[in-house]
């Protein structure tokens, strides 16, 4: 397997790129900063380049097999811009797989049929900037002829894997409150190889 990442000196994306490498898959992310990424993820190759513009997604993909995005806001629209070259891209070389991480506040509301999580007061956020990108990405891939899965991870602290993960499709597990980086990580990293979760957002939490 060869693995594109975007968004790979990210939290959950550096460690699945460790995790990649452990297991000795290729990967190749495309990064801002090469010196800073060397750092993080040695052993990745590197394509030095912007997530917005569309050859330098090219260059990314290129060969691989399978496309992982760990891209967040920022406060910036560079997700909700960089998610539509990757499908389109992905579309034209026949690449099928990819898994990106989005937020709990896109999964659907247990109590209000027909709203997303921050929409309604089951999101303690205030801010919504970020969910409404992570719905363009939702939508864009549900509109797609992509094999997708979105891991929708609650609040995210640094942390080791502690295991005992609850999921379930498309909504949050009740009570879910918390999930570290590196559980969902290795989450997302499983999904890589199992396929279990083809066409769903998946809450995760302990």
């Amino acid at each position: 397997m060869k693995l594109a990442i975007f968004g790979g000196t990210g939290r959950i994306g550096s460690e699945v790129a460790r995790l990649a490498l452990k297991e000795n898959i290729e990967v190749r992310a495309l990064v801002r900063d090469e010196k800073r990424a060397s750092n993080i993820i040695p052993g990745a190759e590197l394509i030095v380049g912007d997530a917005k513009v569309e050859n330098h997604i090219k260059e990314t993909i290129r060969g691989c097999d399978t496309v992982f995005s760990g891209l967040n806001t920022d406060k910036t629209d560079t997700l909700s811009q960089a998610i539509p070259l990757i499908i389109n891209t992905m579309r034209d070389t026949g690449i099928k797989r990819i898994i990106t991480i989005g937020t709990a506040g896109i999964l659907n509301s247990r109590n209000e049929k027909g709203k997303y999580r921050f929409q309604t007061n089951e999101s303690k956020r205030k801010k919504t900037f970020a969910a409404k990108e992570h719905v363009k990405v939702y939508e864009a891939l549900q509109a797609s002829s992509l094999e997708w899965t979105i891991i929708c991870p609650t609040y995210l602290p640094d942390g080791k894997r502690q295991g005992c993960i609850r999921f379930e499709l498309d909504q949050l597990p009740e009570n879910g409150k918390k999930i570290s980086v590196d559980d969902t990580a290795q989450f997302a990293f499983d999904e890589l190889h199992k396929d279990r979760f083809v066409y769903h957002r998946v809450g995760v939490c302990y």
